[in-house]
């Protein structure tokens, strides 16, 4: 939980919830804005939660605290909401480190305003108010009550308790994939020439873990079967470490036994040296011959196989992405195919984005269009969650 402290008498109840989330099992990470400091001080905060309150975006020289901050959350929570952050935010301001997370986050959005009564139902309130709401924030109160300065009326911001139920329900409408087992691969294989060479590929894992995050944090049973990559894998999921595509065969075809789904983001090496060399090969001896033979094609084993299970296939293409893509979602028995377009600056391998579409075996298609890992994983699990749990 990312909790939000705004400059306003009522930031003292934000202690409150801080204690509340916190026995509720929540990990809150605290962020304050400086007038919020002039009522409660971060070592309150620090000494209920564990853990730091954030005053400042450049409070941990080198990282870039906002997009970590935000990537971190689950759900986010501003109390109190005066009416210059509800502004902010309305606006897609960023000028201290709590707007800017909010920026940059895409987890859910509480809000619980707290002000004046006339600040509270001036228009410009009202309209940065409906904004918001329009883009999926969820407002709890405010009340009526007694104000600062022995005034009365709307503006009191909800109670610590209120606020925690609005935001356990909107936790809990967001774990769509509660009770659902999937298995997800990712990063490369790496095949061995000899002790020290290898044929590998440019994957560093980063699609793989944006899906095994978004599934877990929807509520899913995760196993991540994950290669030898470049990033770490997300707290939540269950680690199985892999190198060869043979490695990680064994290991997805275990996982896969009672899983509801299998997204396969892995980049599983086509081919293998037949014979690695026992030792290093010596350079001065001129350059080996290395037969090549293919590796196991993991993704159709499991098609074959046809049980009740939803299949997730990835296709990595340069040239005429969709059409090269189609036929693999026949041939390999799969659900849905995502195909990435690579070889271009800024998507696909190693990149933050991906130029990608989504093909579906009901015959519906998501076109190619580029957007972050993180928003590619949430369309994924939003079609998974679909195929699984389908509507009446």
């Amino acid at each position: 939980m990312l909790l939000g402290v705004t400059g306003g008498i009522a930031a003292y109840k934000a202690c409150i919830l801080a204690r509340r989330l916190v026995e509720a099992g929540a990990h809150v990470r605290v962020v304050m804005t400086r007038a919020a400091t002039r009522f409660v001080g971060p070592d309150t905060f620090a000494a209920l939660t564990g853990g730091p309150a954030y005053t400042d975006p450049f409070e941990e020289p080198g990282a870039v605290l906002h997009v970590r901050l935000a990537r971190e959350a689950d759900l986010a929570i501003v109390a109190p909401a005066t009416a210059n952050v509800l502004a902010k935010l309305a606006h897609g301001m960023a000028d201290d480190l709590l707007t800017a997370t909010l920026l940059e986050a895409t987890c859910p959005l509480v809000l619980a305003p707290a002000m004046h009564t006339g600040m509270w139902e001036h228009p410009a309130t009202r309209a940065n108010v409906e904004a918001l709401a329009a883009r999926g924030a969820r407002l709890v109160g405010p009340e009526a009550g007694p104000l600062a300065a022995g005034d009365e009326g709307p503006g009191r911001m909800a109670e610590p308790e209120e606020i925690l139920r609005v935001a356990e329900e909107v936790a809990a409408s967001g774990r769509d994939l509660a009770g659902v087992r999937v298995v997800v691969t990712a990063g490369p294989t790496w095949e061995p020439i000899d002790p020290v060479r290898f044929i590998g590929n440019r994957s560093s894992g980063r699609m793989g873990v944006a899906v095994a995050k978004e599934a877990f944090d929807r509520g899913a049973d995760v196993t991540l079967v994950l290669g030898p990559g470049t990033v770490e894998p997300p707290p939540g999921p269950r680690v199985v470490r892999v190198e060869t595509a043979e490695e990680m065969r064994r290991a997805v075809l275990e996982a896969a036994e009672g899983a509801d789904a299998v997204v396969m983001a892995a980049a599983v090496a086509d081919f293998r040296p037949e014979a690695p060399a026992p030792s290093k090969l010596k350079k001065e001896l001129g350059p080996p011959e290395v037969r090549l033979v293919p590796t196991p094609d993991i993704l159709a084993e499991l098609g074959a196989e046809r049980r009740a299970r939803v299949l997730v296939g990835f296709a990595a293409e340069t040239d005429d992405a969709l059409e090269a893509a189609r036929p693999k979602l026949a041939a390999k028995g799969l659900d849905l195919l995502v195909v990435n377009e690579v070889g271009r600056p800024g998507t696909g391998f190693g990149a933050e984005t991906n130029r990608a579409a989504i093909l579906a075996a009901d015959g519906t298609e998501e076109p190619l269009r580029d957007r972050t890992k993180a928003e590619l994983a949430r369309a994924i699990c939003d079609r998974l969650a679909a195929l699984l749990r389908p509507s009446p």
